[in-house]
């Protein structure tokens, strides 16, 4: 046998002794996902976020033909759970279904926070984003945004808002409001959003920043005026209210919204595939249309669009903040 026969039956040799060497470690990392995924949503069942958060574990239970479980983990306004997620492995098994209070507003509230939304989370995609809606008691002597500004101008801490609680969205919305219009609403909190709407509709406060499916029924009846949208386009359900910038606040525009990341370190092929699913599920009619009847939007995006996303939504809120001049321990 020549030298060259022997060369090239050893390299044969090598390369089969290689390939059943590494056949056992090929068993021991299965595909993802082969076991159920988890999608912790930090706040109690029931809400719009946790609404929401199934809507998206169902739709990519069917992508993936695996179970996308949700685990319903609140506290300390929805830290808890995504300091948890933050910590958890980050082998694409465990998921945070967040949203502005936990990825946007908590860097600037708390006092101290566990993680960091810009570094200990991997964004895989915004779902949803909802303007807030700027509503007057009907008796209020203003009949466009343009006048309630002037009327607060004119009578400085005349006017209440109603809110849900201190450091709750629509309370930082109409601090930021307060700080840009220039002008000074006192804030009347409340233990909730329902008290919220009912001080407004029937005039123990004046205003109120609140989401359009909350406000509908009482706008629908007379009791509220609508005056304003936050969001950059009208929207459909209310297509004849302007938006903030139409009615000459031009800076002005909130949204809320919700979406999903993982811990950071998860490897970038399951984010993308994960993306990608999701993706996918907003561009269908069923998803578009259930998002639309919660006074929702859908906003597909890549991993890398939701990461600056959310790092411009934090400086956001870091100036609502600043003005609401509200802190938790």
């Amino acid at each position: 046998m020549t030298g060259l026969a022997l060369q090239i039956m050893r390299a044969a040799w090598v390369a089969a002794l290689a390939a059943t060497l590494a056949l056992p470690v090929a068993a021991q990392t299965p595909p993802w996902p082969a076991r159920p995924v988890r999608i912790v949503v930090p706040f109690p069942p029931g809400g719009p976020t946790d609404v929401v958060g199934r809507m998206v574990a169902g739709k990519l239970s069917e992508g993936f033909g695996t179970p996308f479980v949700v685990e319903n983990r609140p506290g300390a306004g929805g830290t808890v759970g995504s300091e948890a997620v933050a910590q958890s492995a980050a082998d694409g098994y465990t998921l945070l279904y967040g949203s502005t209070s936990t990825l946007a507003m908590a860097p600037s509230l708390y006092r101290k926070l566990g993680y960091d939304p810009r570094t200990s989370f991997a964004p895989v995609g915004l779902v949803s984003v909802g303007p807030l809606l700027i509503a007057v008691n009907a008796q209020v002597p203003a009949a466009t945004l343009a006048q309630l500004i002037a009327l607060a101008r004119e009578k400085p801490g005349a006017l209440n808002y109603a809110s849900a609680g201190n450091a709750t969205p629509p309370h930082l919305a109409a601090e930021l409001f307060k700080s840009m219009a220039g002008v000074d609403l006192v804030h009347i909190p409340y233990k909730g959003g329902a008290p919220a709407l009912t001080a407004v509709a029937s005039g123990e406060a004046q205003v109120i920043f609140e989401g359009i499916v909350t406000l509908a029924p009482q706008i629908r009846s007379g009791r509220l005026r609508a005056l304003a949208v936050t969001a950059a386009a009208r929207d459909p359900a209310l297509p004849e209210v302007p938006t903030v910038a139409e009615a000459g606040l031009a800076a002005f525009q909130v949204q809320f919204w919700s979406g999903l990341v993982a811990p950071a370190g998860t490897p970038p092929e399951i984010v993308e595939r994960l993306g990608g699913a999701l993706r996918r599920a907003l561009a269908g009619v069923e998803m578009r249309e259930t998002l639309t009847r919660q006074g929702l939007n859908p906003a597909p995006s890549a991993p890398a669009e939701f990461a600056r996303f959310i790092d411009a939504e934090i400086t956001r809120w870091e100036r609502a903040v600043k003005a609401s001049g509200a802190r938790i321990d």
